[in-house]
């Protein structure tokens, strides 16, 4: 079998479920980029632990971690199967790479990774299997989560992150979905791209210095981590190829990359 990518997406807001655009249309075609993955590992933005925590349910249930957003998507359900199995072996590959790490044996599958998932593999016929975050331990920790299952990748697992390449909820209140992205959105989108395509590494690790308005596009870290373990999970110093460019309610950049 094919070595799979590690990829990143922006999932924006739960509503990309419904709302016509460029990111729904884009995700709803992400399947026919690669080929068909025996499992999915998803790191979202949306589960934070003290602990790398694995689920473990035999079937995941549907979280809607989310409040005042239509009905439908309260309704909608991704009943895609767990697997125990590959949980346990990311919790042995990240305990082999001396990272404390345990399952959890009730977890569900949050937005961040059913609504991604919903569009792009709609039968919910491939096994979904989440890893958690730790966003206070930074970019090098999350890189080295990144390291420890990048051999995954060769055995059918399709490693995604799942954040936001930009993340200002306080300035995304009130927008227009097709709101105009201003310029210091779009200057930390581009450092991004240069970032990433580039192999630079070191100057991901450091963004919150190196960047452009980095605090003021991620004044909370947990949607820019998941990208530090998919980068982990490509190598370090890997160039990554966008592989989707759009901006919705002005301040949310909902670029995705993939390194193959």
């Amino acid at each position: 079998m094919d070595s799979l990518p590690a990829v990143f997406v922006s999932h924006g807001a739960p509503t990309l479920l419904i709302d016509e655009g460029p990111t729904r249309t884009f995700l709803a075609a992400l399947a026919q980029l690669f080929a068909p993955p025996r499992a999915v590992l998803c790191i979202s933005a949306h589960w934070e632990t003290t602990t790398p925590t694995v689920s473990a349910a035999e079937k995941p249930g549907t979280i809607h971690d989310f409040y005042g957003f239509p009905d439908l998507l309260y309704r909608a359900t991704y009943p895609a199967p767990g697997d125990p199995a590959l949980a346990d072996r990311v919790v042995g590959m990240l305990r082999n790479a001396r990272l404390d790490a345990d399952t959890d044996p009730d977890r569900g599958l949050d937005h961040g990774a059913w609504v991604p998932l919903k569009l792009a593999y709609p039968a919910a016929a491939i096994p979904v299997v989440q890893l958690s975050l730790q966003p206070a331990l930074g970019p090098r920790h999350h890189i080295r989560l990144g390291q420890a299952l990048r051999l995954l990748r060769d055995d059918g697992v399709l490693i995604i992150g799942s954040g936001g390449a930009t993340h200002n909820l306080s300035e995304f209140r009130g927008q227009s979905i097709d709101a105009a992205a201003p310029a210091y959105v779009q200057a930390f989108d581009a450092w991004l791209e240069e970032a990433l395509t580039s192999g630079n590494t070191e100057a991901l690790v450091n963004y919150e210095q190196q960047a452009p308005s980095a605090r003021r596009n991620h004044p909370t870290v947990e949607h820019f981590m998941p990208l530090f373990v998919a980068l982990g999970a490509a190598g370090i110093d890997a160039k990554a190829s966008k592989i989707h460019s759009a901006f919705t309610y002005g301040v949310l950049s909902m670029a995705a990359y993939a390194w193959e």
